[in-house]
């Protein structure tokens, strides 16, 4: 008996997707009378797309690794074939982005969608894994301690999710169990969740004591006493499981990582799933973990690192002393401490066209493979509608480059790590243009390490450094599977591969004489702008008057009064507000002498009339917005009240007229804008 001959490896992939073709086309035909299903029906239609559009997924994946040296005999136009068959995978693709679309405005935008099963996502991880099992076979090994450092985090989060049980969620929507085990429920119900899975489908309890799995989109917390009114202000306890017990007592938050950000990131995974799912952004898009910490406080804002450090004994200043010869701080030098230019971004994929990218941007910070060591430092980014796929830093305008702009940042840390590096993180804010919801979303991420195994520090060169997908804890996540970065082919075929990979270049600066002196005059750690450094150090000059040189007793804890002192930091987190400290103090410094420009003292004194005069009115006017992040509107309209209050402190008198005009409305004065409270503003030494 003659044996069977190979089937081609493309005639076996156009077999593949003539079969899924047709089931598109069913599902199509089904989905004609969607308006007439039930809500169950439309969603079952909704998780037919998700699996069909994997499926696609796998299939382009597997032609892309194609090879005409794999066929077992030799086949005509075998290039235009890939493209055809790449161009029908496309075409399915897209048709179920449309159906999708349709389907999540009727469900998903008024319920959620549901959080994919913890068992689908391990038989699909295990899929893959057999398929690269041979190629992998190093990497497993040299990845088996971090991977058993994460199970353990893991077991150590699940552990903490589990204790924050017994609590009662009223159900937002209906839900009909799709398979054993899960709980149907209807909207309105009110549910004891028992467990809180990290996959998003808990266990819960119903009134009639039937127990099963139900997805945690469909709830929201419930409070006995002020009904579903309360369920808007529990949303935001929601995001963060396991944080309090059902009494209100206080779970301890582990330190040692970010994991607070961590969780509330993954509680966001739903929206990026249905983004994900429209192919409105690549599947190496996640939520912003740099910028959740933002959110949680100001421990890593430039103004907390900004303030003197305690030593262990609390009694004295670590990184702030005197120089009683030279009559100013003294420098402190630090174990990092160089310049940092942002040159460009490359082959950024662009997000799909249901969203609204307001700001492109960059944040980066101090990181050693574990957590973030310093403040959060973001530079936005330009990009030209000719590339999209390309951003810039420090565009070539007129007058003062604004900050936000400036890819020139200062980097300064005295950690001992030896895994300390500099953690990138490209970013975009966004809107979606059905629902108006805005988020931030990570465009990939990249660690480079600043000392080597022997401890040198790396040179000051161009770093060409490509990008990770997922977020700094996930481990082999491209940022778009579509251009993968593993070798296929020839070496012909690889480079032109690692030319489309997203990347980001930077260049290492080692400084010289004179921006080490005055890099040693700011913290030991601190990222900022070099634009803006010079007005940092005006700031420390003066809390080492106020703090070391005039007060009168080193044991007094009183508050001070220094209005310098009190709200600069608040100047600090609003960029345009820096920007036009910068204008105004550029202009006072041009009518100096330059004997004048030599006196420290001297100027010292000429800055603090310059805030007084233009930025303390400024600060504190009705007229002005409140400052938000990548709202273009309110951006402009802050701008025009900050340019027009400058032109016109430029014709009056100064601050004392704008302070007591008739036409000028001020917030109602509060003593916070005059005293600084030097304890409470102190970052305490952990050491």
């Amino acid at each position: 008996m003659l044996a069977r001959r190979p089937r081609n490896p493309l005639q076996a992939l156009q077999r593949r997707t003539q079969e899924l073709k047709l089931q598109v086309d069913g599902l199509l035909s089904e989905s004609q009378l969607k308006e007439a299903l039930e809500a169950s029906k439309r969603r079952d239609i909704y998780q037919r797309c998700i699996q069909l559009k994997r499926a696609i997924d796998e299939n382009k994946d597997a032609l892309q690794k194609l090879n005409k040296a794999d066929e077992p005999a030799p086949i005509g136009n075998y290039n235009q074939k890939k493209e055809d068959e790449h161009s029908l995978l496309d075409k399915l693709t897209h048709q179920l982005q449309e159906l999708a679309v349709s389907i999540s405005r009727e469900n998903i935008t008024e319920i959620g969608a549901l959080p994919e099963r913890e068992e689908d996502d391990n038989s699909a991880e295990e899929d893959e894994e057999a398929e690269e099992e041979d190629d992998d076979e190093e990497e497993e090994s040299e990845d088996t301690g971090d991977e058993e450092e994460t199970e353990e985090e893991e077991k150590q989060e699940h552990e903490s999710q589990q204790q924050a049980t017994g609590k009662e969620y009223i159900a937002i929507g209906d839900f009909t169990a799709q398979q054993a085990g899960d709980l149907t429920f209807k909207k309105g119900e009110i549910l004891l969740v028992i467990e809180k899975k990290p996959d998003g489908w808990w266990i819960a309890k119903n009134t009639n004591g039937n127990k099963g799995l139900i997805p945690r989109t469909y709830l929201e917390p419930y409070n006995k006493e002020e009904g579903q009114d309360s369920s808007e202000e529990g949303s935001e306890e929601d995001t963060e499981v396991g944080d309090q017990t059902a009494e209100g007592a206080e779970v301890k938050q582990r330190t040692d990582s970010h994991w607070n950000a961590v969780r509330k990131a993954i509680s966001e995974i739903n929206t990026i799933d249905v983004l994900t799912t429209m192919g409105a952004i690549p599947s190496g898009f996640r939520p912003s973990m740099l910028f959740q910490l933002l959110e949680e406080g100001n421990q890593f804002q430039a103004s907390y690192f900004l303030q003197p450090e305690l030593t262990p004994s609390q009694l004295a200043f670590r990184d702030l002393m005197w120089d009683a010869k030279a009559g100013t701080i003294k420098s402190i030098p630090s174990r990092v401490s160089f310049i940092l230019t942002l040159w460009s971004c490359k082959m950024i994929p662009l997000p799909g066209t249901s969203i609204q990218v307001l700001s492109r941007h960059v944040s980066l910070c101090l990181f050693d493979g574990n957590k973030v060591l310093s403040n959060i430092h973001t530079v936005r980014a330009t990009w030209q509608p000719k590339k999209p796929k390309t951003w810039t830093f420090s565009p070539q305008v007129t007058g003062i480059l604004p900050c936000l702009l400036d890819g020139d940042c200062f980097i300064r840390s005295n950690s001992s790590s030896p895994d300390l590096g500099i953690l990138f993180e490209l970013g975009i804010s966004y809107i979606r243009n059905s629902t108006g919801e805005r988020g931030e979303l990570s465009c990939g991420w990249v660690f480079l390490k600043l000392f080597d195994a022997s401890g040198i520090p790396i040179p000051a060169k161009t770093y060409e450094l490509f990008l990770n997908g997922g977020t700094p804890y996930e481990k082999g996540v491209e940022v778009d599977p579509s251009v993968s970065r593993k070798a296929h082919g020839n070496v012909f075929h690889q480079m032109m591969m690692m030319r489309r990979q997203p990347q980001l270049l930077v260049k290492l600066r080692s400084s010289n004489r004179r921006s080490r002196n005055l890099l040693s005059l700011l913290p030991e750690t601190l990222i900022g702008s070099m634009c803006s450094i010079h007005l940092l150090i005006f700031y420390r000059q003066i809390l080492g008057d106020v703090l070391l040189k005039d007060r009168m007793s080193m044991q007094s804890a009183d508050l001070i009064s220094n209005t310098v002192l009190a709200t600069f930091p608040k100047l600090l987190e609003q960029p345009d507000m820096m920007d036009a400290l910068r204008s105004s103090w550029a202009e006072k410094e041009s009518t100096l002498k330059r004997s004048e420009k030599r006196d420290k003292e001297f100027l010292k004194a000429m800055f603090l009339l310059v805030y007084h005069n233009c930025m303390v009115p400024l600060l504190h006017s009705t007229l002005l917005p409140p400052y938000r992040w990548a709202e273009e509107e309110t951006e402009a309209a802050r701008w025009k009240v900050i340019t027009d209050f400058l032109k016109q402190n430029q014709d009056g008198e100064g601050g004392l007229q704008a302070l007591l005009s008739p036409h000028g409305v001020h917030e109602p004065f509060d003593i916070s804008e005059q005293t600084y409270d030097f304890l409470g503003e102190l970052r305490k030494n952990t050491a």
